[in-house]
């Protein structure tokens, strides 16, 4: 295996695949009577492409909503976010390959996805790739990432491994299924951009380290010195209307005229900032509130209520807590607020979809006691299982309880993992506890055995240990069983630590 050639850490493996299917979860992608789906296979079989890769790639741009032929902040239209802007023509390339009219290409779910198959199968030809090659999903790696039309390879990238990302989690809506599955992505040049992924110290936002750092253009905002030149007395509230990848690389690219200072990802809450705070973000549509304001970007499209998870909610309360904090905003709805209330806004986001209530108890911190919770450390009698592989360690003074566990990362799953008797089926949330450490893991897939199948969750096992840190929350089957897992399937660098999980019912 060269290094270009990798299994990302996102992606699902052959044990959660039989998990899914031991508990009755559809192991293929066979569906009746779904327009969609077949939408998706005619497209990829006229193509040529991997069917289940242009699923991928579709829910990573829409969550699988045309909306309504409405396009998004950069322009892109249909379930597979065919773009027309200055330096995105993709719609028009879907056109011409297709031969089919824009108007039907924007508006036509059927159309709109041959024509992001067409365009996507455009660039592997591009690149190279024969017929034998393009029965290799991983192959098509590269050509995804040129899909993006990200205006940086980083961004390109970031892209191309949601894609993948969303391959090994598996998906079931709208009629369509993609069931999780192992895929070796052949990263090519790629291989060797920066992973935005990762929270290298050299990339970290210089002023909320947990949030990496990509610059937004410098023709998007205005230079400033704030709070000497404007006091900063606004957060500003918004949703994207595209996907996190599209949305950073739409503020990288000199044509938006549009900025924000942070966008925070959906499925795991990961914030990049593209802004200093101290600079004025052209994200209101209202100067005087641009002069005044922080803007946080939200990924996601306002009528679609799946992208708002708890993560981004969790994620995103925590970095206005801490802008408050910092900046003295008052935090209540006078001093947060959404693109919609700004004075002579012509935007709708955060729209009806967006949960104050939850967002604000969470800006604030207030919490209701569960009404059940359990905790699991890894030496829990009858409790905690985890093989041979997994050392024992007293290291780290951050540990919860007498030790931990430990193990390499490896291509292969060989979870620790938590039982709990859950006593009735609902939403639960999940905390973990692990001692951090610059040699632990970046990415350490934490496994939740939901009651629609197995979800994954990374964490950056190298800083924020030593207190309980919420996952997420998750929806949980009754009885007793493996809940969380620790898996060690994960191309991030360092050792993977299995220490303590606290489950709540919420």
């Amino acid at each position: 295996m060269t290094l270009a050639r990798t299994r990302l850490v996102a992606l699902a493996t052959p044990v959660l695949a039989a998990l899914l299917i031991a508990a009755g979860q559809p192991a293929t992608a066979e569906v009746k009577d779904a327009p969609l789906a077949t939408a998706f296979d005619k497209a990829a079989a006229e193509q040529d492409v991997p069917r289940d890769l242009l699923v991928a790639l579709a829910y990573s741009e829409t969550h699988l909503d045309g909306h309504s032929g409405e396009p998004s902040a950069s322009n892109g239209y249909g379930v597979m976010h065919l773009v027309s802007n200055p330096t995105n023509h993709s719609l028009e390339k879907a056109a011409e390959l297709t031969k089919l009219p824009v108007d039907k290409l924007r508006k036509d779910d059927d159309a709109n996805i041959l024509g992001g198959a067409a365009v996507l199968r455009s660039h592997a030809d591009a690149l190279g790739l024969d017929e034998a090659a393009r029965d290799d999903t991983g192959r098509w790696y590269q050509a995804v990432a040129k899909y993006s039309a990200a205006a940086s390879p980083e961004t390109a990238r970031l892209y191309a491994d949601a894609v993948y990302e969303q391959l090994g989690l598996g998906l079931d809506t709208r009629g369509v299924q993609v069931k999780p599955q192992e895929v070796t992505a052949d990263r090519g040049s790629y291989a060797k951009v920066r992973d935005l992924n990762e929270r290298a110290v050299e990339a970290a936002s210089p002023d909320y380290p947990p949030a990496a750092w990509v610059a937004a253009s410098s023709s998007n905002y205005r230079v400033s010195n704030r709070e000497t030149s404007y006091n900063i007395d606004r957060i500003v509230i918004h949703v994207t209307q595209g996907s996190y990848a599209g949305t950073i690389s739409w503020f990288q690219n000199p044509a938006a005229q549009v900025s924000a200072h942070y966008v925070v990802k959906s499925s795991n809450g990961a914030i990049t900032q593209m802004v200093r705070d101290k600079d004025v973000a052209w994200h209101a549509g209202n100067s005087s509130f641009n002069n005044r304001s922080i803007g946080i970007e939200h990924e996601g499209f306002v009528n679609d209520a799946s992208w708002f998870t708890d993560a981004m909610y969790r994620s995103s309360a925590a970095l206005t807590r801490a802008l408050a904090d910092k900046y003295g905003i008052p935090k209540n709805r006078t001093g947060i607020v959404g693109h919609n209330e700004v004075p002579g806004a012509t935007h709708t986001d955060p729209g009806s979809n967006w949960n104050w209530t939850t967002y604000m108890n969470y800006v604030t911190g207030g919490t209701t006691p569960p009404s059940w919770t359990t905790t699991v450390d890894n030496t829990t009698s009858g409790q905690f299982s985890a093989s041979a592989n997994w050392g024992t360690s007293t290291y780290s003074t951050q540990r919860y309880g007498a030790d931990y566990r430990f193990a390499d990362p490896v291509a292969s799953s060989d979870p620790a993992w938590y039982s709990a008797a859950i006593p009735s089926a609902g939403t639960y949330r999940v905390e973990v506890w692990y001692p951090d450490d610059p040699g632990y893991n970046s990415s350490a897939p934490y496994i939740v055995a939901t009651s629609g199948g197995n979800q994954t969750v990374y964490v950056d096992q190298r800083s924020g240990g030593g207190v309980w840190k919420s996952i997420g929350t998750f929806s949980l089957n009754a009885g007793t069983y493996n809940v969380v897992g620790v898996s060690r399937w994960t191309s991030g660098t360092g050792l993977v630590i299995a220490d303590a999980v606290r489950i709540s019912r919420v």
